[in-house]
């Protein structure tokens, strides 16, 4: 279970950085704003997903 959980964890961080990365580019290229917002709204829920996943983690492991 737990490395199930470690693997959806990196994962999370992995969308976490490649929407940063997204919303980072389009705010630099000058493209649409509602679009840049939408990516840093999403960068926002996919970091909340992997404290939430982390803190699942933690929680595993202090019960051994």
């Amino acid at each position: 279970m737990s490395t199930f959980l470690t693997v959806l964890l990196v994962l999370a961080m992995l969308g976490v950085l490649g929407v940063l990365g997204m919303g980072v580019t389009t705010m630099i290229r000058g493209g649409n704003p509602r679009l840049s917002n939408k990516f840093m709204q999403s960068r926002v829920i996919l970091q909340a997903v992997a404290l939430l996943l982390l803190v699942l983690l933690m929680m595993l492991a202090g019960g051994r």
